[in-house]
């Protein structure tokens, strides 16, 4: 059985890009840039007050100043500042000629018509210089970039109204098995309501990515191929819930190779998500989850989800918080390295939360996140530093 790094390595390793297009930055928040994007101007493009005040040269700091004009912003200065003599500005204006300092309008007074004086001790400059943010022809952004907000002010003001992103990866959501029913139902006896499905929608979405949702397939094989052939169809990725572990009814990895695809893997060495399946064929992927939720909510985020990324050109950041055990933990089973949800206390420690198994996701409804436990590990201590992984 392989571990989840080398189920990551080989989905890596089939994964095709998809294609790029421009798209209006407006709209192009969490895409991935397929283009370096460059400065086309200096930034600021000018010598720029940082504050209102007066600029003037700071050698007459201690002089009476004759105000020559006063420069709003947007307007270009008509005046150029010499001996003796300043223009009143507001922020963002662009500094005049002659001036190499400004100084705040609270540390100035008027001494008689048209006349100011300075009434500090010393200033800054107050001058954010041309150019010193950027320069014409700077990388402003890099290729394989996720668009944040603040990436899309730095788009802005480079005038980079249609970036080149990847299209983002279509997936199709599949839930079999008989035993379930749609949530606004009443489930009859030995039936229970689809869970997997709107939870991996929500996961899909939340994430950026367009869904194509098929609903519930009940355990018929050939109503089972038909709407994975659709989903194939109509989508970059099919990911499925249940009918990939050895039940009689499970015939997903049969209709999966009938369906011309290459299985490379059908086990993780992973706890909760053990029966994880994924299949190419050629731009196609087929990704089976468990079908009870909790492995099928963790193997999305720990698999699913850095598969998608990838298919963008973009290796998603694994970010963990170093913490310490508020508690002692111990487990029986430590054959398979195991995912279990967990809470912070008002200390900032890790408190475990009472979990009964891979079906009780309502354990989730109030985790922080979870902390993964390495296959061998029996115990962790009080105070002991475990890596949370955030949700």
């Amino acid at each position: 059985m392989i571990t989840l790094e080398q189920a990551i390595e080989i989905a890596f390793s089939k994964a095709i890009l998809l294609e790029t297009e421009n798209v209006d930055f407006m709209q192009s928040a969490d895409r991935i840039l397929a283009q370096d994007v460059f400065a086309d101007a200096d930034m600021p493009p000018f010598n720029k007050s940082a504050m209102d005040g007066y600029a003037c040269r700071r050698g007459d700091l201690n002089l009476g100043l004759s105000v020559l004009e006063i420069i709003p912003a947007g307007k270009t200065p008509t005046k150029t500042i010499g001996a003796g003599q300043c223009s009143k500005i507001m922020t963002g204006a662009q500094v005049p000629e002659g001036a190499d300092t400004v100084f705040m309008v609270e540390y100035s007074e008027e001494i008689s018509a048209g006349k100011i004086r300075f009434t500090g001790t010393n200033t800054n400059s107050n001058i954010c210089l041309k150019g010193e943010d950027l320069k014409e022809g700077d990388l402003v952004l890099s290729s394989q970039t996720q668009l944040k907000p603040q990436h899309i002010a730095m788009l802005a003001s480079v005038g980079c109204v249609s970036p080149l992103v990847y299209k983002n990866p279509e997936v199709g959501i599949i839930s079999t098995g008989s035993e379930l029913v749609n949530p606004e139902e009443t489930p009859g006896l030995s039936q229970i309501r689809n869970s997997n499905g709107p939870q991996l929608f929500s996961q899909a979405k939340t994430s950026g990515f367009p869904v194509n949702y098929y609903g519930i397939v009940p355990d018929d094989e050939q109503l089972t191929k038909q709407i994975i052939q659709k989903s194939v169809n109509e989508s970059n990725v099919t990911i499925l819930s249940g009918g990939v572990s050895v039940g009689d009814f499970d015939f997903v990895p049969k209709i999966i190779l009938e369906l011309g695809f290459e299985i490379h893997f059908s086990k993780i060495n992973i706890k909760p998500g053990q029966h994880t399946t994924f299949a190419s064929k050629g731009n196609k992927y087929i990704i089976g989850l468990p079908g009870n939720p909790v492995s099928s909510f963790i193997q999305f985020e720990v698999f699913a989800k850095p598969f998608l990324r990838k298919l963008m050109n973009y290796q998603q950041p694994e970010y963990c918080l170093p913490m310490a055990m508020s508690h002692d933990f111990s487990r029986k089973k430590t054959d398979r390295e195991e995912c279990l949800p967990v809470q912070i206390n008002d200390k900032n420690e890790v408190k475990m939360i009472a979990y009964h198994g891979s079906a009780h996701i309502h354990a989730y409804h109030q985790a922080f996140g979870y902390i993964p436990i390495p296959a061998g590990k029996t115990e962790i201590k009080k105070g002991e530093i475990v890596d949370v992984r955030p949700l």
